[in-house]
């Protein structure tokens, strides 16, 4: 918890003509709202409005009209910088005026021990031929072709074609019929059971698959029950494992690929870079936990509680683009937004130590980033997500912060060379 330094109380006080141009708007806006015998609406007289609905109907109205021009007030006359949103609350509000109460938390003061010489080391990336094959195989997964498997039985890895119908108590039920339905055997899409008892089948045979429905299956009326599936195979695809030949680097279309060389080359790429991404995260993340491990600062909980909204926001819009909503996360999970919100509490102060290590680090190695340089890193994230600089600054909310990023980026850079 945040000492009280930190948090500040500064009172405001609305009073006089700018109070009264307040209410005076306020009225004009309410009075388009309500209905009085023998006015037409919107033409109810001031003294009218206050006999019937008092004047304390206007105060609401009024101090949204305000409280803006308060809130700057409060912030010209201390000189605090907030880092999270004030709270507020109205100590007094009559005719004449209105005073506010502003609590305003401002950042903590912060003390790092030791931000060099940590002895943190970056992991050595490596691509092993396994870790190349393995990605060779699931690529060429993909352009596998198959063919109709005119002999045998259905085996392991083949697709069967098949006609089903589920039945409980001698009763079809909902959901489980189809017919030529393509299954791959192995892939594990059905129950538990189901494609174990089509290994062996045959072209054209029909056979009754007696099976149980997992205890935690989500539809109720199914769960553990025993079911009888009534099941034809119509056809047998068998997969055919493509080669390494001019129609396949086609196929993939792969700039400068062109052979099996060339191709593992590539792959091995693709993996080191990959891995390098990942490696490089880890090793950040590292080093601002042995940072940490030398800091001395009490975090506000309102700066946490703001980073969570914002994750929580950020996950909202996470699963909207998956076609869910943080409601349907919840019934999925019988979980609440608390559960959730205590869930993501550790990452959120973390992102806020993080965030303040950096800027006081950065204060303290006298980092800055000019415009020019914030202007030229704009107009390359313009060219490399394809929309023009305005768009671009207004996603990102503004040249501050594309300084603000690059700063950090910066300081990170700098830790790196302290720590190697």
């Amino acid at each position: 918890m945040a000492k009280e330094k930190n948090v500040k109380e500064v009172t405001v006080k609305i009073e006089g003509t700018e109070w009264q141009k307040a209410l005076d708007k306020a009225f004009k806006e309410k009075v388009k709202t309500v209905s009085v015998d023998g006015f037409r609406k919107g033409k109810v007289p001031r003294d009218i409005f206050e006999k019937k609905f008092g004047k304390e109907s206007l105060y609401q109205n009024a101090i949204d009209f305000v409280i803006e021009d308060a809130y700057k007030k409060a912030l010209d006359e201390s000189g605090l910088v907030p880092v999270v949103q004030p709270k507020l609350d109205v100590k007094d509000v009559n005719d004449e005026g209105i005073e506010f109460v502003f609590k305003i938390i401002t950042k903590p003061e912060m003390k790092i021990k030791k931000y060099k010489g940590l002895g943190v080391k970056p992991e050595e990336v490596k691509v092993t031929k396994e870790e190349i094959e393995h990605e060779i195989g699931h690529l060429l997964e993909r352009f596998t072709e198959t063919r109709v498997k005119e002999d045998g039985a259905v085996e392991n890895g083949n697709i069967a074609i098949i006609d089903f119908e589920g039945f409980k108590d001698e009763v079809p039920f909902e959901g489980g019929k189809a017919e030529n339905y393509e299954l791959e055997i192995g892939s594990n899409t059905f129950i538990p059971g189901f494609e174990e008892q089509l290994v062996g089948m045959k072209n054209g045979e029909e056979k009754d698959i007696n099976l149980e429905f997992p205890k935690d299956y989500p539809v109720k009326k199914l769960k553990g029950a025993p079911v009888v599936f009534k099941v034809k195979v119509n056809e047998i695809k068998e997969k055919v494992q493509r080669e390494f030949d001019k129609e396949l680097f086609e196929d993939l279309a792969i700039d400068g690929v062109d052979s099996k060389e060339s191709l593992d080359k590539h792959i091995e790429e693709d993996i080191k870079a990959h891995k390098e991404m990942d490696a490089e995260n880890k090793y950040v993340d590292e080093l601002l936990e042995a940072i940490a491990k030398n800091v001395e600062v009490d975090i506000p909980e309102e700066m946490v509680e703001e980073e969570i909204d914002r994750l929580v926001q950020r996950y909202d819009e996470q699963l909207k683009m998956q076609g869910t909503s943080l409601d349907m996360y919840y019934a999925f999970t019988k979980t609440t937004e608390k559960d959730l919100r205590e869930k993501m509490e550790k990452e959120a102060y973390n992102h806020v130590l993080y965030r303040l290590m950096l800027e006081e680090i950065s204060k303290e190695e006298k980092v800055e980033i000019s415009e020019e340089e914030a202007n030229k890193e704009a107009d390359t994230l313009a060219e490399k997500y394809h929309m023009n600089k305005e768009e671009l600054l207004k996603v990102f909310g503004g040249l501050e912060m594309i300084q603000y990023d690059l700063e950090m980026r910066k300081v990170i850079e700098l830790l790196k060379e302290y720590n190697k």
